[in-house]
């Protein structure tokens, strides 16, 4: 990585100048920035399937197909940002009636343990999933 880190800065971006060491340090570090960015903009989906999984939603849920609990994507199709503040406390403590009679447990007690944070990350995740 650091190889290409140097040869992207010196060579691609910056081709036709002479590079102090702090300059080619400040090259370094202006394009590893830009590939962080990429990748931060590429994957954000995947990070917030990750948390899904770690705090077990998957166990109920899927992303495009109803499981126990409605498909992600369905709840995406109903809901709007702005609907974000309700649908966390609905994540946290918990519900049922909205998709069927099944109630959903109360996330933020064990062994879930989600935090208002991870509510709201997983609930905007959810919403992103809008076709």
């Amino acid at each position: 990585m650091a190889f290409a880190l140097e040869y992207c800065s010196q060579h691609l971006l910056y081709p036709n100048q002479k590079l102090n060491e702090r300059s080619k340090a400040m090259k370094k570090a202006h394009f590893a920035a830009m590939i962080a960015a990429g990748l931060l903009m590429t994957f954000p989906a995947q990070a917030d399937e990750a948390l899904a999984k770690a705090k077990l939603c998957m166990t109920c849920h899927k992303t495009d197909a109803k499981l126990i609990g409605p498909a992600y994507k369905d709840v995406a199709a109903k809901y709007k940002a702005s609907d974000i503040p309700a649908l966390t406390k609905k994540v946290l403590d918990g519900g049922s009636g909205v998709w069927g009679q099944v109630p959903m447990a109360p996330n933020k007690n064990p062994p879930y343990n989600v935090t208002e944070a991870e509510a709201k990350k997983l609930v905007t995740w959810i919403l992103s999933l809008k076709k």
